[in-house]
Order: C-alpha cells, then structure tokens, then sequence
C-alpha cells in the first residue's frame, strides 16, 4: 500500500502556524515580487480568487474582503516542510518526498497494522511537532493513493483526514466521483481529448482500451491506466541529480541601462557557481536570457536567448560571470524595457570526473580563491564578500513588501513570548 502525504493549503498553513489570529480568515501568498497569487486557503477559494490572479487587479477585493496577503516567505516554507518530512520519515523508511508539501509513503511490512488508526497517528505527529494540518490517502498504487488524498481533502468531516480505498468497490466508487480533468498525469490537452470521446470520469477512462490509450497517449498513460485499474507500475523514486541550476529574477521595477542589467545577470552567475560549489559539480555550458514585460502590451516586446559552451568544465564564479556578461552583450538590446532576466548553467558533472582540455584549462588559484571567498560568506554572512561584477553598495531583493517574519531561521526573527 501507497500513502500519499498532502499538506492542507501549505503556504498559508505555515503563516497561521505562528499567527493563529488567522485562523479562518482568507489568506493569499503572492509571488515573486509580489505579481501574483500563487496559493490561497480554503476561505479566499471560497470568494473566487483564482490562481495566478494579478495582485493589482485584485487590491480592491483583497481590501473589501479583509484579504491577509503576504510575500512567499521561502525560507519558511522550506524550513516548515523539513520539519514535515523529518517527521514522516519516523513513521516509515520508505519515503519519497514529491513535492515542498507532499509525499509519497510506502506502507510495506504493514499488513498486520489498523491502517485508519496508524494514519491518524502520523496526523497528530505532524499537527503536534508542527501545526500543519495533512490529509492522507491511502491506495495499492500512487495514482490511487493520489486519488484517495483528493477525497480526504475533499470531506474531511467524515474522513477525519485519511481515506483508505482496500477493495475494488471502494477504488471503482471513487473513481467514478473524480473528473478526469482531476485526475494526476492528465493534463489540459489529454483531459479536452478524452471529453470529446465522451470520457468525463477516471472511471470512464479505465474503461478504455489498452490499445487506444498506448497509442493516444503513449506508455505513460497506459501505465496511469494500469495504475488506477489497482496495477501497480510505480514505486518510490529517489531524487534525481539535478541536470541544470537555474537563478531567474522578475526585476523589482523595468530597467532600460545594460549597466544595471549586466549587474543582475553577474549576480545570477555569482548564486549559479556557489550552487555548483555547494554540490560538488561543474558545468559546461551556461544559457543566458533577457525578456521585456510582457503585460505592458504598450511598450515594444523583445526576449532572447543564447546557449555558450565552456572550453572546460567549471565551477569558478570569475569564469562564469565573464561568460555570461558576454552572453549578455550579444543578446542585449537597446530600446527595450527589460523585466526578467536569468541564468541556467548546463551540462553538469562531478568535479572530480571532469575532462581536462588539452590547450586549456582552468586558473588553479580559482580554486582556492572560491574556496575562500565561500568560507567567508558562510562564516560571516551572505554576500558580504562580492566579485567586481556586482554592484558593491546594493544588495538587490525581490520586491517583497508583505512578507512575515523568518520564524524558524533567523534568531532575531524567533517569536517573543512575554
């Protein structure tokens, strides 16, 4: 058996969990730069606020409805679902953590436990060690787990939260009940296709052909087929090695001037390096991008791309911010309001498998110099030791003016009790 860990509303659970007051008042969490919705509790549901509204469009509705907006606290949320995880992991050693809120559990060497009662156990764990509310669902397989979640979530006065499908009649019942727009793995292209077939419930959907599904929807779709039908075809997948590292930034306001551009893009290398650093890898290629505001339909709109490759494999922060600022100047127009920017670095690979050239290679002081230069700013804090590239005066932030305190990460952030 699968059981699928959900938190309730995460983002806006973390923020009560340290501001009870909040309780039962509608909550929304913005952004990057505060553009736009990105999660909502059950009470700002409930007056219509879609996801990924536009915060502007919506002030005036946040303001008649007493709306609590706050910035995406990433730090929070991050430390809150560490916490959730760790606590998960005491309850089985087969985890597989899915998402910042959710995780997979795989039930084995449970045959002779009362799955009902252990699942509300862990319930209590998490609400006691951390304040958030979960829901479980509990399946033969990840797809139904998934599907037994969505029903625990939905009635949870008369599921307390955890919801079991043991027996085919439950599994056919519930999947009867879900939408197949609802279903995991379906996306919009699949769920508008399969409605034109007159397929509108998972039910419908495990109804159909083996050959059909293949074929429309290729082996991922068969194998989610077989999954709903009680198959199992997936287990616990462990975390991949991350293939590129990404910094992108919406800018806090639209710059014109290369200066203050190429100052971004420097500092989004700066943060690509010390990642690669921090895990040991290097890179052979970096992307670099530069896009204009795409809402301001009044202005002229301009975004490109260019991939460089390294003539070695690389972790050092002077050799990738050269190579970016040069990516920069090559893509850069004039004329343009520029809104985001960003950079990816490709190709990565332990550092102690990298291929040397045979004309070329890096300066072996960078070594040490990085090695240094990331002590210090671990020691003495974040970006206190900066490279030419970046402006020594300014430290750029995202535009977060509604954002709650680092309760769990910052001591001088910590609640007071009086």
């Amino acid at each position: 058996m699968f059981a699928l860990v959900d938190c309730n509303n995460f983002y806006a659970s973390c923020e009560r969990v340290f501001q009870p007051n909040l309780n039962g008042k509608p909550i929304v969490v913005l952004s990057n730069n505060d553009g736009c919705v990105v999660a909502r509790s059950n009470e700002a549901k409930q007056l219509g606020i879609p996801m990924g509204a536009p915060a502007f469009k919506y002030k005036s509705i946040f303001e008649a409805h007493n709306v609590h907006a706050f910035s995406s606290n990433y730090a929070l949320y991050g430390d809150m679902s560490a916490r959730v995880m760790h606590l998960l992991s005491q309850k089985t050693p087969d985890i597989e953590v899915y998402s910042i809120d959710e995780a997979f559990l795989k039930m084995e060497g449970f045959e002779m436990y009362d799955l009902q009662s252990y699942c509300e156990s862990i319930k209590q764990t998490v609400d006691k060690g951390t304040g958030i509310p979960i829901s479980i669902g509990v399946a033969p397989t990840k797809a139904l787990s998934k599907v037994a979640n969505r029903i625990a979530k939905k009635f949870p006065e008369k599921t307390k939260g955890v919801y079991i499908i043991d027996s085919d009649l439950l599994r056919i019942k519930a999947l009867k009940w879900l939408k197949i727009e609802d279903v995991w793995g379906i996306g919009r292209k699949h769920a508008k296709r399969l409605k034109a077939k007159n397929i509108h419930t998972a039910f419908d959907f495990v109804n159909l052909s083996d050959v059909w599904v293949r074929k429309q929807m290729s082996v991922v779709g068969l194998r989610l087929k077989h999954e709903l039908e009680g198959k199992p075809c997936l287990d616990l997948e462990s975390i991949p090695a991350k293939k590129t590292i990404a910094t992108t930034r919406t800018f806090d306001k639209m710059y014109t001037d290369f200066e203050d551009i190429r100052e971004r893009v420097s500092s989004f290398a700066v943060s690509c390096a010390e990642k690669l650093r921090k895990q040991q890898t290097c890179c052979t290629s970096i992307l670099v991008f530069l896009q204009s505001n795409p809402f301001r339909t009044d202005l002229p709109q301009y975004r490109n791309s260019i991939v460089l490759q390294l003539p070695y494999p690389s972790h050092s922060t002077i050799d990738l911010t050269k190579l970016a600022v040069h990516g920069l100047k090559k893509i850069y127009r004039e004329g343009y309001h520029y809104k985001k920017a960003g950079v990816l670095v490709l190709g990565l690979r332990p550092e102690d498998q990298k291929q040397f050239s045979l004309f070329s290679d890096e300066n072996p002081k960078h070594a040490q110099l990085m090695k240094a230069v990331d002590s210090l700013n671990k020691n003495i804090g974040r970006q206190k030791v900066k490279f030419g590239g970046q402006d020594l005066g300014r430290v750029w932030k995202m535009k977060q003016e509604k954002l709650s305190q680092h309760y769990t990460t910052r001591l001088d952030e910590i609640i007071s009790v009086n």
